[in-house]
């Protein structure tokens, strides 16, 4: 059998929206707190909008130059993809404001209610009346639609009205245009009786309802909220430039006015002159047209969680403090510590501050020459960002890769490589057409005229926010191998050269698939003379063909594979003479699975590696990647027990079939959500130890709960 065939891969896009319907099954899942489930709403929305900016919008730039040929592990082409995904999205969309009906009811129930105009009582009418003449009214700006001023360019997921009018003598009929601000908060507090109650009004219901008052000498016939999406997917053309920094920030100001590709209306107000209007100036087709039953662009969620969400505690996940790692004291001088062994971190689940710490002691330890550091994305208010600085001004020689094309972060980005050059810092911007994701900071530290070489590895970013709420694996160490490794790294990227030959690291482009392939050529000839070839590899999405086709080839000659792909996969698991032997979960819990883990049987001597790259072909032949051994036995054996829990998972895990589809997975004689039994093992209080060791045929660990359960108490307080 042919394994290299289109029915044996899942389209890219098609199982992009699949991931995302896992996401808005967390918003179905009543097992989840109320106002969790109302934030997955957002999460749902979000992801959605960067989808259509960036899969999308890129679909649509090949339809328009005429590209109509089939690239893809499926043969589709561009037009039949885009097809594909609008009748897929139209389903998922239904659902979702399905689901924000029922949520919102619950909400109700609970004494949060979302009010129309017509629904509010006398205080709260002249609240409102008061609020939209004070903030609203003066922030507003009507503009007319006719032969003298054509349809104006609207921002990409702006929200605005349109507005159908009739002058009060009835002679004429025109068109006008509302933006709803997005300097003004999104739904307005309302003023209520009982305290243990909240009241809340959309800000478009608010314009609506006074919308009359913009427009003297008319009647407003018809207003009809609606909101554009536009491509996002800049194409940074590097070749000939002097300045990446200026390009970058020139093409993000075009980011905005890009082509229309989506176009959202509220279903309860649709104006059939408004919407072909609309069709017709942003050139869209029906499948381009999104009617949705309910508010527009549900990313008020995340507002509304932090806002008002977070004060009704019974509605919430309960806190989950994180731990520090075994072993190391925060008492102590950290280089010290390192010296001894090294430290394995596990975000969330292990706090975030050691990292932290490492660059803020190197910041203003006299010892310390330089300080090296990738940063792809970081917070706000960075403290990575400060210790740099202070660095700097402390006569370090600080180096600093700052990845200006990390989308949607790219003007952060630059903001942050201009502070940092102010106060002395040398800022790199990586390599031409490829991106930098990789996480890795090497410091230099002279001690009694010996130099010390300290190494942070990991699989997330240096975002102490997001190490809130992403898993990712942190490695501290100050191996001699690992530590030459990251000097010629950073030496390659700020020189020129070609790759440098590597100890114990493994980079892309090149390098790292050659090493995956190769791993799992051995894993295939250890199984053909052992029988106990296993892989399990952990990641956020598996594209990358080469690897596939290497799965498939492992799977048919009996070695067993365990994939948790959280997002995209390609591959097909369960396909009867091609990869029978491979099982594919995705796992969708209250923290984002990012870890990259990949595990090797190697015929006893185990191999796990840990990664800042997916098996996608982006990641493997497109990006500037690191991958990096576990080497301490101890910290192997704690990787193997979390993969041996996330795969137990019986009750956020779904399971792909041989379709392509999703299930949840069967449950077995006890409960395992993993992300709550990892967090318990780090904290050492989970009562039976994982087994990572199971028969192919035995897919769940029978399992003890803690006796430390984390509950959601129905009796706390709201407020």
């Amino acid at each position: 059998m042919k394994i290299d065939s289109p029915e044996h891969f899942n389209n890219r896009e098609i199982s992009w929206l699949q991931f995302n319907e896992r996401v808005l099954g967390e918003v179905i899942d009543t097992r989840n707190p109320l106002m969790e489930r109302f934030k997955f709403l957002g999460i749902f929305s979000s992801n959605l909008d960067e989808f259509y900016m960036v899969r999308v919008g890129g679909l649509k730039d090949e339809v328009l130059a005429g590209f109509n040929k089939p690239e893809n592990k499926q043969n589709l082409t561009p037009k039949q993809q885009l097809r594909a995904i609008a009748t897929k999205t139209k389903e998922l969309v239904e659902q979702q404001y399905e689901a924000f009906k029922e949520v919102t009811q619950s909400l109700k129930a609970e004494g949060i209610s979302f009010l129309k105009h017509e629904e509010l009582n006398e205080m709260q009418a002249e609240y409102v009346k008061a609020f939209f003449r004070d903030q609203v009214f003066p922030v507003l700006t009507p503009v007319a639609v006719d032969a003298y001023r054509p349809f104006p360019m609207l921002s990409s997921k702006s929200l605005n009205i349109a507005t159908a009018l009739e002058a009060d003598d009835g002679s004429k009929r025109n068109l006008a245009l509302v933006q709803v601000p997005a300097v003004l908060p999104r739904f307005v507090d309302l003023p209520v009786e009982d305290e243990e109650t909240t009241a809340v009004i959309l800000l478009e219901d608010v314009i609506i309802s006074f919308i009359d008052s913009l427009f003297k000498g008319y009647r407003v016939l018809s207003a009809m909220p609606f909101r554009i999406t536009r491509n996002a997917d800049l194409p940074f053309h590097e070749e000939g430039t002097h300045d990446l920094l200026k390009l970058i920030e020139k093409e993000l100001k075009k980011r905005r006015w890009g082509v229309g590709i989506r176009l959202e209306i509220q279903k309860n107000a649709i104006n059939t002159n408004l919407l072909n209007m609309l069709r017709d100036v942003l050139d869209l087709q029906d499948r381009d047209i999104y009617a949705v039953d309910g508010p527009i662009d549900l990313t008020f969620a995340f507002a509304f969680y932090s806002q008002i969400g977070v004060e009704y505690d019974h509605l919430i996940y309960q806190t989950i403090m994180p731990v520090e790692p075994p072993a190391l004291e925060k008492s102590k001088n950290l280089f010290d510590q390192i010296l001894q062994q090294d430290y394995l971190l596990h975000h969330p689940y292990h706090t975030f501050d050691p990292v932290v710490r490492l660059i803020v002691q190197a910041a203003n330890d006299p010892n310390v020459l330089a300080i090296k550091q990738t940063l792809y994305r970081v917070s706000g208010d960075s403290p990575i960002i400060k210790a740099l600085k202070t660095a700097a001004e402390n006569g370090k020689q600080v180096t600093v890769l700052v990845e200006l094309k990390a989308r949607f972060d790219e003007a952060k980005n630059i903001e942050w490589a201009k502070q940092l050059e102010k106060v002395g810092a040398h800022v790199i911007y990586g390599y031409s057409d490829l991106k930098t994701h990789s996480k890795i900071t090497l410091i230099v530290r002279l001690q009694e005229g010996r130099i010390q070489r300290f190494v942070h590895l990991g699989t997330g970013n240096y975002n102490d926010s997001t190490a809130k709420l992403y898993t990712d694996i942190g490695l501290l160490t100050a191996r001699e191998q690992i530590a030459e490794d990251a000097t010629n790294f950073f030496n390659w990227l700020s020189g020129y050269g070609e790759q440098p030959q590597w100890n114990a690291l493994h980079t892309s482009p090149n390098s790292m698939l050659e090493k995956f392939l190769s791993l799992i050529d051995d894993e295939i000839k250890y199984h053909k003379k052992h029988g106990n070839g296993r892989i399990v590899a952990k990641m956020n999405s598996l594209t990358e063909k080469d690897i596939i086709l290497k799965l498939y080839q492992a799977s048919r000659a009996g070695v067993r594979i365990e994939l948790i792909v959280r997002g995209v996969c390609c591959l097909r698991p369960q396909v009867k003479g091609v990869s029978e032997n491979i099982r594919v979960t995705s796992v969708v819990d209250r923290y984002l699975e990012h870890s990259r883990i990949f595990y090797f049987h190697h015929n006893g001597d185990e191999l796990i590696y840990c990664s800042s790259a997916d098996w996608m072909t982006r990641n493997m032949r497109k990006r500037i990647e690191i991958l990096f051994p576990i080497i301490d036995e101890d910290q192997k054996n704690y990787i193997k027990d979390c993969l041996a829990l996330t795969l137990a998972d019986n009750v956020k895990a779904r399971e792909q079939d041989e379709n392509g589809d999703y299930h949840h997975v069967s449950k077995g004689k006890q409960a395992c959500e993993s992300q709550i039994l990892i967090q318990h093992y780090t904290n050492g209080k989970l009562k039976a130890k994982p087994s990572f060791d199971l028969p192919l045929d035995q897919k769940w660990i029978p399992m003890e709960r803690p006796e430390e359960k984390i509950t959601f108490d129905s009796t706390a307080s709201k407020k």
